[in-house]
C-alpha cells in the first residue's frame, strides 16, 4: 500500500477526529442550555443579528438547508425562536429570537472561555493563526 492511502497521512481524517472531539467537548456545556451544537451555531448567528431570513442563516452558518429546517423546527418547539413570513414575499421567512432565546445568550456567555481552557499549551494568537489557516483551507473548497 502506498503512503498516500494510509489513514495516518490523511488530513481529512484529522479534521474528522477533531470535529468529533469538539462536538463531545461542547455537549455537556450545551446540555445545560438544552440545545445541541448545531442549534448553538444558529443561536450564535441570531445573537449577532436577529430577525434574519432562513437563507441568511444558512449562508452564515454553512448548515445544510434540510438540516436547518429541522434545527429551526426544534428551536420553535423549545420557544427559543419564532418564524414569520415576509410581508412582501411570502416565500421568504424571517427568524427571530424570542425572549427565551435572547436570555440564553447570557447563559452561553461563559461557553467560549470554558472551551478555551481545553486548549492547554495553545495561545490565543496561535488559535487566531489556526482560524486564518482553516479559513484559507475552507476557501479552497468554495466555503466562506
Amino acid at each position: 500500500m502506498s503512503d498516500s492511502l494510509k489513514l495516518e497521512n490523511q488530513l481529512c481524517h484529522r479534521f474528522y477526529l477533531l470535529s468529533n472531539a469538539f462536538t463531545r467537548a461542547y455537549r455537556p456545556l450545551l446540555e445545560k442550555l438544552d440545545i445541541t451544537y448545531p442549534q448553538y451555531l444558529v443561536l450564535m448567528a441570531l445573537w449577532e443579528e436577529d430577525n434574519v431570513t432562513i437563507a441568511s442563516l444558512i449562508s452564515k452558518t454553512g448548515i445544510d438547508p434540510g438540516a436547518m429546517t429541522l434545527i429551526l423546527k426544534k428551536l420553535v418547539t423549545k420557544s427559543v425562536i419564532s418564524i414569520t413570513k415576509d410581508e412582501q414575499d411570502k416565500r421568504v421567512k424571517h427568524v427571530c429570537l424570542t425572549d427565551t432565546g435572547s436570555k440564553l445568550q447570557a447563559q452561553a456567555e461563559e461557553i467560549p472561555a470554558q472551551m478555551l481552557c481545553r486548549f492547554d499549551g495553545v495561545g490565543v494568537e496561535e488559535l487566531r493563526e489556526h482560524i486564518q489557516f482553516l479559513d484559507k483551507l475552507s476557501a479552497c473548497f468554495g466555503q466562506n
